[in-house]
């Protein structure tokens, strides 16, 4: 068969990737009307059901407030007793109870949140090794399961990256900068401790955050879990050439704080590459690991003993409506940063400039010679790469939580299961870079969509980069009616055929936008961060337009499928 050398032929790109930490100042401030519903559904035999929530509380730090009013509580039917109690850790826990429950039990939690984010510079004057630790803060240096602060190879690790910390600063900044090289974010990993995540280099916010804590605990630095809910609704940070949009799903998320002895506890995200955290979040619960921090949400159930053993059918959902939205963020610096983008509020230039990187990766191979004529090689090796890591055909509309306890007692904890997609068929079209390192045959693109209704086509259009953005349309994909595309219960590949075109790529960068015609309803998954591509390698513009100069902060689940040469190929 005689190929068709397409002109998407370029030169080879060495990529390095474009990482970048911005320094940002400004504000935030939000009024939220915040609403949680979750449905139970019992089964014959239970005899007690208990729920349990904690109490969102006020809140303040140099970087984030939060304010709780108008907090109530509803139940359908209502329960038959409750009470109250405060735990170890400062979490006011209020406790519910149903006896021999037959009908489905709702619980609605409704308040407003007044959240305010200041990013003016850090100033805290905290030196290293943190010294004079009060009793209510070295708790949170405590080693536990799921952060083995103890554990020698996480204290090698931490001395190494905060041996040349002059303060208390710089040493958070490098443990922060190395979690957020070392791991990429996947939604369901198979463990959440420390350790699962330092040798696996994958995680969900649970193992972030747990990374982050046993490395800060093994420098002699208190720090304790946080849960609570992260809301969707982006914001933009306008930094000249280009608007970046943050983004996140809506549903439960673990972050971390940190104590400084001047200035008191500091949020901070390790997932979303935050050197704080934004508006966008509402804090419920603290503890020492994920294991502990269980109560909100909590669902326990005793049962007859001569009745089957089974579990309640449970559903939650959150809404959230902003009533008030003010961003005012500016960016004051653009320094060389981690593999991935990373937030941070101004710091002293002492502390900038004496950030440590961190350690070295193992070196890569380097890339043999291209052959001249790329024409002449046997494409017949499969080759296939993307950001392929997501979870196919899950119901998250009925996501059930995990359970555990023994035979005498049941329990469901909330999951931290959230669906990270976009909607991607409206008045924005979306573009995805993806680099080759070696040439290929094109066979398809595949993206992890799920359809939602409505009628229409769908189709990708491919082109080479062109300064960092979509250059000129060069080839199309298949067209894909709406009808094509599986009903299934959550998301999964959805492949957009190129082999009529005939492509030979060269080692580079590409793009590819999901384009639509019709009016069909379509979500993309994607990924936290960037797995795989380059930190502006996800963009979007109004249709009908090209200026792609929005980027987004996370990488869409694709993969790219073609053949490869086998004397080319480097394993």
């Amino acid at each position: 068969m005689r190929l068709k050398i397409a002109f998407l032929v370029i030169l080879l790109v060495v990529f390095t990737g474009s990482a970048k930490e911005f320094f940002i100042t400004g504000k935030q401030e939000s009024r939220i009307q915040y609403r949680l519903v979750q449905q139970i559904v019992p089964f014959k035999g239970i005899e007690i059901m208990a729920v349990s929530f904690v109490v969102p509380g006020d809140f303040r730090s140099p970087t984030y407030q939060q304010q709780i009013t108008d907090l109530q509580f509803h139940f359908t039917p209502e329960p038959a007793e409750q009470e109250e109690e405060t735990d170890a850790r400062g979490n006011q826990i209020k406790k519910f109870y149903w006896k021999s429950p037959e009908k489905t039990i709702q619980c609605e939690i409704s308040l407003n949140a007044h959240n305010v984010v200041h990013l003016n510079a850090l100033k805290s004057q905290a030196g290293f090794p943190l010294r004079n630790i009060p009793a209510d803060a070295r708790v949170y240096l405590k080693s536990t399961e799921q952060v083995p602060a103890d554990n020698p190879e996480i204290q090698k690790l931490s001395t190494r990256l905060t041996q040349k910390a002059q303060n208390e600063l710089e040493a958070v900044r490098a443990v922060l900068h190395y979690v957020n090289d070392h791991l990429h974010y996947v939604l369901m990993p198979k463990q959440f401790d420390a350790l699962y995540s330092l040798h696996t280099g994958k995680g969900n916010c649970q193992n972030y955050s747990h990374l982050a804590a046993a490395l800060l605990r093994a420098a002699g630095i208190p720090a304790r879990i946080v849960n609570g809910i992260t809301l969707k609704k982006s914001y933009d940070l306008d930094i000249g050439q280009a608007i970046y949009t943050f983004d996140m799903a809506q549903g439960r998320h673990s972050w971390i704080e940190v104590f400084f002895p001047d200035v008191g506890w500091l949020p901070f995200d390790p997932q979303q590459t935050e050197f704080f955290v934004s508006n966008r979040y509402l804090r419920i619960e603290v503890g020492l690991d994920n294991q502990e921090t269980i109560q909100d949400g909590l669902v326990r159930w005793s049962q007859s003993s001569g009745s089957e053993k089974q579990s309640p059918q449970l559903e939650e959902a959150i809404e959230a409506n902003f009533v008030q939205d003010d961003v005012q963020l500016k960016c004051e610096k653009i320094v060389e940063g981690p593999s991935s983008l990373f937030l941070s509020p101004m710091l002293a230039p002492t502390v900038i400039a004496a950030t440590p990187p961190p350690p070295p990766e193992p070196p890569k191979p380097k890339p043999g010679e291209i052959p001249e004529d790329l024409a002449r090689l046997t494409y017949n090796y499969p080759l296939t790469l993307g950001n392929l890591d997501f979870p196919r055909n899950f119901d998250f509309l009925r996501a059930r939580l995990y359970q555990s306890g023994d035979s005498e007692s049941e329990e469901l904890k909330r999951n931290f299961i959230v669906e990270t997609a976009e909607y991607v068929t409206g008045k924005e079209q979306f573009a995805q870079m993806f680099v080759l390192e070696e040439p290929m045959i094109l066979r398809s693109i595949s993206l992890a969509l799920h359809s939602f209704g409505g009628s229409g086509k769908l189709w990708l259009e491919l082109s080479e980069d062109q300064g960092g953005k979509p250059g000129e349309t060069a080839a199309r994909s298949r067209k894909i009616s709406l009808r094509e595309i599986p009903n299934l219960p959550g998301y999964d590949w959805i492949n957009f055929d190129f082999t009529r075109e005939g492509l030979l790529l060269s080692p580079g960068k590409y793009w590819f936008v999901l384009k639509f015609s019709g009016s069909p309803i379509v979500n993309w998954f994607y990924s936290y961060g960037k797995p795989v591509g380059p930190v502006d390698g996800t963009r979007s513009c109004p249709v009908g337009e090209n200026g792609w100069e929005r980027i987004l902060n996370f990488e869409f689940n694709y993969k790219v499928t073609g053949k490869g040469a086998r004397e080319f190929h480097r394993p």
